[in-house]
């Protein structure tokens, strides 16, 4: 079984919203890595926190 590093991860679905695209997490980790990064390139996310994972929704600049 492979496991990829949290932070090859967070690399993947910062990808997807900074291409529009909504991205899912589950573990704890992930949701606060994601959080820093979108916090620190200043993205317009919602965040739809769920009590199994967190939605990461892009906020387009039409809205």
């Amino acid at each position: 079984m492979f496991i990829m590093n949290e932070r090859q991860i967070r690399d993947e679905k910062m990808k997807q919203l900074k291409k529009g695209q909504s991205a899912y997490a589950e573990s704890y980790e992930l949701i606060r890595l994601l959080l820093r990064d979108i916090k620190k390139y200043n993205l317009q996310v919602h965040c739809d926190r769920t009590n199994i994972g967190c939605w990461f929704i892009p906020i387009s600049d039409q809205e």
